[in-house]
């Protein structure tokens, strides 16, 4: 039956007018949502929504969603998002998207347009131009967002934030953040097989060019093929770069200066390294700052030049008076001897009450999620145009304001790509 959009999109229960009571209506309500995507990291959302009405559940692969599909009495099954927002759009509050990175854009901006409220996991969207144009009508239409990148509610980062905002190791000019480990570049499919019942396939494609079904593409290692997926960037880059992100008041940089790894693969399989430097601006009474990103099993070369350990994945802060180098769970300021009797600032950013309890607060007229569009939407942009400058292979001045690579127009196929088998901007 799930093979078969119109048929799914049937439901399998009616739903009572209890389950339909609009969130808006009282702060005490329970929010209408639905989820798109409910198997893998999906499930994080399933669960840390439940509280909620589940008024609708959508995935493609029925053994990849698992149990999380029929978790909830009550809430209609569907294989098409398109099918369940035709029929149950106008009872949604909000929705969660939660599918492969090629395709979140088009969900995630069909119910945009409806005014629902929108948890989407990270990167936000598979290209710069897709992120740009889901910001932006988030900001239009006025709804509560949230990027799934749930460390930003770990004490460790907290106090970090703390540290660098109030000077403790000086103005910082420099900062290297790096994933550690050697993940891409996966084998070549060598088999083909018939389609699994339980998967719809086209649907699973969505907007990226036809191929033939492969159990290398799905349920996971389609992260690690540039069509479907954005590599260790689009996969840790959102978690490391909020690191600095919110530290420093960073949003979007203004060229890209440097950018290393192996050749581009012609298969379309993420590089196992890369690294790309960008520039940012000043900001207040902050200095310019060069910010690398990179993947590599090595650490960045700034570790060798400051006589540091290789921590696996963290980030590093070069400022004035010191250094801070830290992981999403512990830090250390150096060097270790300056900073012995160190007193640490009054701590003044609150712990948070749960990611997904922020969501939920902000949708019904709360203070905004800490990892709102507004926030988080300009750190996605830059993990995937690190993306876009290793595969163009060049430097640039980028005009953040108009998504335009300057001088390099073979980047625009890249930043506004074509969408395939029906799918449009």
């Amino acid at each position: 039956m799930l093979r078969s959009s119109a048929v799914a999109g049937a439901g399998i229960t009616i739903l009572g007018s209890h389950v339909l009571a609009r969130g808006e209506d009282s702060p005490n309500e329970k929010l209408n949502i639905a989820h798109i995507g409910v198997g893998g990291q999906g499930g994080h959302q399933v669960n840390g929504l439940s509280s909620q009405n589940v008024v609708a559940m959508v995935d493609v692969d029925i053994t990849r969603a698992g149990n999380n599909l029929t978790k909830f009495e009550g809430a209609k099954i569907y294989t098409d998002y398109r099918v369940m927002f035709d029929e149950v759009g106008d009872q949604l509050d909000a929705f969660t998207v939660n599918t492969p990175d090629h395709s979140h854009f088009h969900p995630a901006i069909m119910g945009l347009r409806m005014g629902k409220h929108l948890y989407c996991e990270k990167p936000l969207a598979h290209s710069v131009g897709e992120c740009r144009v889901l910001i932006d009508e988030a900001r239009k239409q006025g709804v509560a967002t949230q990027l799934g990148v749930q460390r930003h509610t770990i004490q460790n980062m907290h106090r970090v934030v703390e540290l660098i905002k109030t000077g403790a190791i000086g103005p910082v000019t420099e900062v290297h953040t790096w994933q550690g480990g050697s993940r891409g570049m996966p084998a070549l499919p060598t088999e083909f097989p018939e389609v699994p019942e339980t998967l719809d396939w086209r649907l699973w494609l969505g907007p990226a060019e036809r191929r033939p079904y492969s159990p290398d593409y799905c349920p996971y290692n389609w992260r690690f093929w540039a069509d479907f997926g954005t590599g260790e960037a689009g996969n840790w880059g959102c978690h490391q770069l909020d690191i600095p992100y919110w530290a420093l008041d960073l949003k979007h940089p203004t060229a890209v200066l440097n950018v290393e790894g192996p050749p581009v693969d012609p298969q379309g399989r993420t590089s196992k390294s890369m690294s790309v430097t960008f520039q940012f601006p000043a900001r207040g009474d902050q200095p310019p700052l060069t910010l690398e990103w990179a993947h590599t099993s090595k650490g960045p070369a700034a570790l060798e030049k400051y006589g540091l350990p290789n921590i696996g994945s963290g980030t590093l802060f070069v400022g004035e008076k010191g250094m801070l180098m830290t992981t999403f769970s512990n830090h250390t300021l150096y060097p270790e001897p300056d900073f012995v009797d160190f007193e640490y600032p009054e701590q003044f950013i609150p712990a948070s009450p749960g990611f997904h309890k922020e969501f939920i607060t902000a949708c019904k007229g709360g203070e905004p999620a800490t990892c709102n569009f507004e926030y988080a939407g300009p750190m996605a942009e830059t993990v995937i145009l690190a993306n876009t400058a290793y595969q163009l292979g060049k430097t640039f001045e980028w005009d953040s304001e108009n998504l335009v690579a300057v001088g390099v127009p073979e980047a625009e196929e890249k930043i506004r790509p074509e969408f395939h088998n029906g799918y449009e901007w």
